[in-house]
């Protein structure tokens, strides 16, 4: 380290518990939106997943890690739309999305709040949501975990959850798969029996009541919740002074 505090941050926790949602991916392209996701896959890029493939954020493939904000100086290719569009329709990609809603089934909404008759709220529209569910690993980042977010049920579904993929059959449960949610509370997944959504650690200083409280559904809670894994003094250098050095992650995970 070349200066300043070593205890990381709870924003630090975050962005290391999105890279390791890449550990190895092989050569597949990333697709993080968020802040804290573009820092978790730029780390994991340049730790434990060197084939890991990244865009500028528009239509290129970049073969350096700049820092969050700044221009690429190697550019490996050109990846227009319809190019990133065969990626997912092959499952060559891991996206890491945002969600306005979540259900414990792991069904997404980022379309509309209320009614789909007369919504009380227009957000972003369904986009490529249902294709990236259905076609290629889609994990999601939360970074403030409330009962607005974790909902009992979506007001419109824009990804697929594992009900939804499984009562539509064996071609949209083929590549279904929700390998990760992250939030400023913990890392979370749905490997359990009836696939519905289980604490797997939390960040340093939450506790399960905490995570409890701010869930609109029953989460499945094992006996013995681990700590999300710390980030390594090597990791730390990266994020603070290559990734990250204007220290964007705390606007959007704040300390607590």
């Amino acid at each position: 380290m070349s200066g300043g505090t070593t205890t990381a941050t709870r924003a630090e926790y975050c962005a290391v518990a999105c890279a390791e949602a890449w550990r190895g991916a092989g050569e597949v392209l990333a697709s993080p939106m968020g802040t804290v996701p573009t820092i978790g896959a730029r780390l994991a890029k340049l730790t434990f997943s060197p084939d890991l493939l990244l865009t500028d954020g528009e239509a290129l493939l970049i073969g350096d890690v700049p820092a969050v904000g700044a221009r690429p100086q190697v550019v490996e290719g050109w990846l227009p739309y319809r190019q990133h569009l065969a990626l997912v329709a092959t499952g060559r990609r891991h996206v890491m999305m945002g969600a306005s809603q979540l259900d414990r089934h792991g069904n997404q909404n980022i379309s509309c709040i209320g009614a789909w008759a007369r919504p009380e709220r227009q957000l972003l529209g369904v986009r490529g949501a249902p294709a990236n569910t259905l076609n290629n690993p889609t994990s999601y980042w939360v970074p403030r975990h409330s009962t607005r977010v974790f909902v009992e049920r979506v007001d419109m579904v824009s990804g697929v959850g594992y009900d939804r993929a499984a009562a539509a059959g064996p071609s949209a449960t083929r590549y279904h798969r929700i390998p990760d949610v992250i939030s400023n509370l913990g890392v979370f997944d749905f490997e359990t029996p009836d696939r519905t959504m289980r604490l797997r650690s939390l960040h340093p200083g939450v506790t399960v009541e905490q995570v409890v409280q701010a869930t609109g559904f029953a989460l499945t809670v094992p006996d013995e919740v681990p700590h999300t894994r710390e980030p390594t003094a090597e990791e730390l250098r990266l994020i603070r002074e290559v990734i990250d050095p204007k220290a964007l992650r705390d606007r959007e995970v704040p300390a607590p």
